[in-house]
């Protein structure tokens, strides 16, 4: 009886035993488990909040963080290399940056940058963007053109003119367009691109560009108003002292010489050391067959600016 007692007590025991090691691999799986569903769970939410995507891209152009869209778009890039909208916001954020620093060589590198991109982007853009894309590639060329030894001017009309011809409206156009065809010697079509300008916005610099051109065609007429307005209204006194040297190199060619001598001396007494306006006047001195004065004064223009160079060959030609 009591052995059978006992033997009853030892497979219940065993059962006991058995059940609890059940129970106690069963809950190590478990822990297993959670611990490596936790752990997935935690790398792939912080996988998700690493990983740039376009929303992040977009989000960064709300807030006008250029340098944030530069590096976001570029690091989308390396894995989806040809998708369009991140390399249009790649372009944009290199021009924008290209025009905030005062590298020079930076600034063109961003350029560059921008150029590369925006070709790359027409390619596959849609035909609603593409407008707004030329646009750009414009204005990249333009500045461009401006910071280089090379010359850009010619593309930079070719894509803000496709752009216009395609249906994309910037009040800044006809000047970049002005300045631009003035680049190329285009002194006609300058003049009507500024003159247009004009009617957007009138500034001193676009009236002083105008009246520049105008010279260029041997407009005198034309150009004087220009530089009346300038000198009678600007605030600008750099502007106003160039607009005084061009009307006195105007009166010089329309042989109206105690008028240039008026207004080179109007420059000299807001400038003394003006190297132009020394210049102008030994010009005078040189139609009115005083050379000593005018020798004088050339060598003043080459004192305040070695390099002068309208001084520099008066000076070896006289």
């Amino acid at each position: 009886m009591n052995s059978q007692y006992n033997l009853e007590n030892n497979n219940f025991a065993k059962k006991k035993n058995h059940l609890l090691s059940k129970i106690l691999i069963i809950s190590g799986i478990l822990i297993i488990v959670a611990s490596l569903v936790f752990g997935i769970t935690i790398f792939i939410v912080k996988s998700t909040q690493n990983k740039v995507t376009l929303k992040s891209i977009k989000k960064a152009w709300n807030s006008y963080d250029y340098q944030k869209i530069y590096e976001l778009s570029k690091a989308y890039l390396n894995e989806y290399p040809y998708n369009n909208t991140a390399i249009t916001y790649y372009s944009y954020a290199c021009f924008f940056l290209s025009q905030s620093q005062t590298d020079t060589l930076q600034a063109q590198t961003y350029l560059d940058e921008c150029i590369n991109n925006l070709r790359i982007a027409m390619y596959s853009a849609s035909p609603s963007l593409t407008p707004q894309l030329q646009y750009m590639l414009g204005c990249a060329y333009f500045y461009k053109n401006t910071i280089t030894t090379h010359y850009y001017a010619d593309l930079a009309v070719k894509y803000l003119l496709l752009a216009q011809e395609n249906g994309y409206e910037s009040d800044d156009i006809p000047e970049y367009l002005g300045l631009s065809y003035a680049s190329l010697d285009m002194t006609m079509e300058s003049i009507k691109a500024f003159t247009k300008a004009l009617l957007v916005r009138e500034s001193d610099s676009l009236l002083l560009s105008i009246a520049e051109q105008y010279n260029k065609a041997e407009e005198y007429d034309a150009a004087v108003p220009y530089l009346f307005r300038i000198i009678k209204n600007s605030k600008n006194e750099e502007v106003i002292l160039k607009s005084q040297i061009l009307l006195g190199n105007i009166y010089i060619a329309q042989g109206k010489l105690e008028d240039a001598m008026q207004e080179f001396n109007n420059v000299l007494k807001k400038n003394e050391n003006s190297a132009d306006a020394h210049y102008g006047i030994g010009v005078i001195y040189e139609m009115q067959g005083n050379i000593v004065k005018a020798r004088a004064e050339w060598r003043t223009a080459l004192k305040f600016q070695v390099n002068h160079p309208g001084a520099l060959q008066k000076m070896s030609n006289n």
